[in-house]
């Protein structure tokens, strides 16, 4: 039936009682709720239509009863308060949970946290225990960065020896292939690599298997011949910085004892290296057969066809045309032994001097390799060089001084290392023989000290004759030897013409090349005024002889004067 609306256009709303009766108490009234209860109940006064006349429509709406409220009462009491436990339960529950993208993620920072301190752990722990074997001092040094031990110009120098006693059946094992000087400027960030000939001939000082003298290559093992004990290899290496650094002419603050093993394990964990192949003489490249035997695999019969199919394309393990060439482990290792000593060969003419220039290739190869982005951030790579470095070096270096050396070899380019080519220079002769005769190093040791300690004056290289007017004996070559310190080249020594009248020093200028820091320097040491002349009366002089200098009267001391570097 359908609901009657009042005059106002609203609808009546239901019975109170309706609504009240809407209520379903859950709990037992509270004891409270039942007092008000035993309360007298308020009736209600208003008329109630009489039966048969709900067409009518009410004069008035009808209120809330006195039971109404009494349920609603009783409702709210019923509510009994939380617990401790339920009101967290409830503050939990209403808390916005946590996405499931941000827990992944939290969970991947913390396993990372924890590997890259396991990581950091155990190449410290590969760091300490190489550290231990390979350096001096203790562990707590290796977060010091101390600056190395320097000579009077501010260089650096160090004597790397390698050997192949590790290497089973190797002749000669205990002989120095290679004898190399590096010398470093902290400061100006430059480099020097000196390869000694391994088949100099010297004077030992001493009895060794090859008597008092014979080759370079002998020396080390000469001085002590125990390989067990660490007292030994100190002395070897002391003793050797001493001896090597006296054939150059320079003093050697540090040395390196590396083994046959070294360059293998080190470009096996830095991986392959670039090396630019040059053939000496004009050769197209560089073919050593000597090593053809790693082309047989295993057989010493091996057919070509077989060792070509091994070494392609034309059979050598050793053959490389000139240009950029990548370099395995192996390669690397042969290729710093390769000197052509057995046919057919090419590209290897000059011999051991090539070997040298090839192992200097090497080593600037590996360095390079060694401080990439790529190596410095493989974990594998670096526990791998810590291996090599730790089974095959030895040197003298303090632990304290390691950081500082790994940061010059990061912060020196590879464009700054000078490779030095004595036989180039013409200070040795093709036999690796000094050019100025058996046992005689002084050409050698002038040449060295002009090239690492460049100045400005050595840089113009001028060439002087001097000649001694004085009446003094040796004072001509006294002065010579003054200006060959200074980073000239004294062409002659001899005594002035003894026609001529000279009543002070005289210094004659015979080219027109500029050197201006010679020619200043020289009228300095012997307060004269340098004379341009095409020749000099009664003298003889060479192509290259830029200045005479006749000696009247000594200098004072030369050698005190532009020796540092500029």
């Amino acid at each position: 039936m359908a609901r009657k609306s009042n005059v106002d256009g609203f609808i009546p709303r239901r019975s109170p009682r309706a609504v009240g009766g809407d209520y379903v108490s859950r709990r037992q009234p509270s004891p409270m709720a039942q007092g008000l209860r035993q309360r007298p109940v308020i009736s209600d006064t208003r008329a109630v239509a009489p039966a048969g006349s709900e067409g009518l429509t009410p004069s008035r709406r009808q209120g809330l009863t006195r039971s109404d409220i009494d349920e609603s009462l009783n409702e709210i009491d019923a509510q009994t308060p939380l617990t401790r436990k339920e009101r967290k339960q409830q503050k939990k529950q209403q808390k916005a949970p946590k996405s499931r993208r941000r827990k992944i993620i939290k969970r991947v920072m913390i396993a990372l946290i924890i590997i890259l301190l396991a990581i950091g752990g155990y190449v410290a722990f590969k760091a300490l225990s190489a550290s231990n074997s390979v350096f001096k001092g203790d562990i707590f040094g290796l977060v010091q960065q101390k600056k190395l031990q320097q000579d009077a110009n501010g260089r650096t120098n160090i004597l790397v020896v390698g050997t192949s006693e590790d290497d089973p059946g190797h002749q000669g094992a205990y002989l120095t292939d290679s004898i190399m000087v590096l010398s470093l400027d902290q400061t100006n960030k430059n480099a020097y690599m000196i390869s000694i000939p391994r088949d100099m001939q010297v004077q030992y000082g001493m009895a060794c298997d090859a008597g008092y003298a014979g080759k370079i290559n002998a020396y080390f093992n000469c001085v002590n011949s125990d390989w067990d004990s660490e007292s030994a290899e100190t002395e070897r290496q002391t003793k050797s910085r001493e001896f090597f650094g006296d054939i150059l002419g320079i003093p050697i603050q540090y040395s390196a004892h590396v083994n046959y093993s070294v360059m293998r394990d080190v470009v096996n964990a830095v991986g392959d290296i670039t090396v630019n192949i040059q053939g000496s003489g004009g050769a197209p490249g560089v073919m050593d057969s000597n090593f053809d035997w790693k082309c047989k695999g295993g057989n010493a019969h091996a057919s070509l066809a077989t060792m070509k199919q091994n070494c392609p394309p034309s059979g050598h393990f050793i053959d490389y045309p000139n240009g950029p060439a990548t370099l395995d482990a192996e390669h690397a290792l042969y290729l710093a032994q390769a000197r052509g000593d057995i046919a057919p060969t090419y590209g290897l003419g000059n011999s051991n001097f090539d070997r040298e220039q090839n192992q200097q290739k090497i080593i600037l190869a590996i360095k390079e390799k060694a401080t990439s982005t790529g190596t410095l951030t493989n974990i594998g790579k670096i526990t791998g060089l810590i291996d090599a470095i730790g089974k095959n070096l030895r040197t003298n270096f303090e632990t304290s001084e390691v950081r500082t050396l790994m940061t010059l070899a990061k912060d020196i380019p590879s464009n700054s290392f000078q490779r030095v080519n004595l036989l180039d220079s013409g200070i040795m002769n093709g036999d690796a023989q000094p050019a100025a005769g058996l046992y005689s190093f002084t050409q050698l040791q002038a040449f060295v000290k002009k090239t690492i300690y460049a100045t400005g004056i050595t840089k113009e290289g001028a060439h002087v004759i001097v000649l001694n007017a004085s009446g003094i004996a040796g004072a001509a070559q006294t002065e010579a030897d003054k200006l060959t310190a200074l980073g000239m080249t004294v062409d002659t020594v001899d005594n002035a013409p003894a026609d001529g009248t000279y009543a002070s020093n005289e210094i004659f200028k015979l080219t027109d090349s500029k050197m201006p820091l010679t020619t200043a320097k020289l009228e300095s040491l012997y307060g004269a005024k340098i004379q341009q002349a095409t020749s000099v009366p009664g003298i003889t002089v060479g192509d290259s002889t830029n200045y005479v200098i006749i000696v009247q009267s000594p200098s004072a001391n030369a050698s005190q004067e532009g020796s540092s570097p500029q």
